[in-house]
């Protein structure tokens, strides 16, 4: 699977008054990092929304293991890959590093979605095109 790395420099508004980030900024950059795996994949997101109809990829699962803080003024390195697709959803694996050291791994499942064409007001699942799994996949 392909796997996307972004540095992050670790600025003051990151942190709280202890200079230690403060814990949504991490949601923040996974969520980032998964749009940047996705234009690494050739697939950058604004794209998908006129290229496959689609309404989102909300995430419904996400979660984070929290090993090492980082502080003001580090740099970060975040590694994201797609660690499974089922028919609609996939689950996202984000491991952040300070140096070699790991420290801390995220979590999340988004499903890929249309509006539903029954009630213009909901989300459906839809089944992720294959093309689209085969641009993760490619070695």
């Amino acid at each position: 699977m392909l796997t996307n790395t972004q540095n992050i420099l670790i600025g003051w508004g990151d942190c709280d008054p202890a200079g230690i980030v403060f814990y949504p900024r991490y949601f923040a950059w996974f969520d980032a990092a998964t749009a940047a795996l996705f234009a690494a994949a050739g697939l950058p997101i604004h794209r998908l929304f006129p290229d496959y109809g689609i309404a989102g990829m909300p995430m419904v699962e996400t979660r984070a293991r929290f090993l090492e803080s980082s502080r003001f003024g580090d740099v970060v390195r975040i590694e994201s890959t797609i660690v499974e697709f089922r028919r609609s959803s996939f689950d996202v694996r984000h491991r952040l590093f300070r140096g070699d050291k790991l420290s801390v791994e995220g979590f999340e499942t988004r499903v890929w979605t249309i509006w539903d064409p029954e009630n213009s007001e909901r989300l459906k699942s839809e089944s992720i095109p294959a093309e689209v799994i085969e641009s993760f996949t490619k070695a």
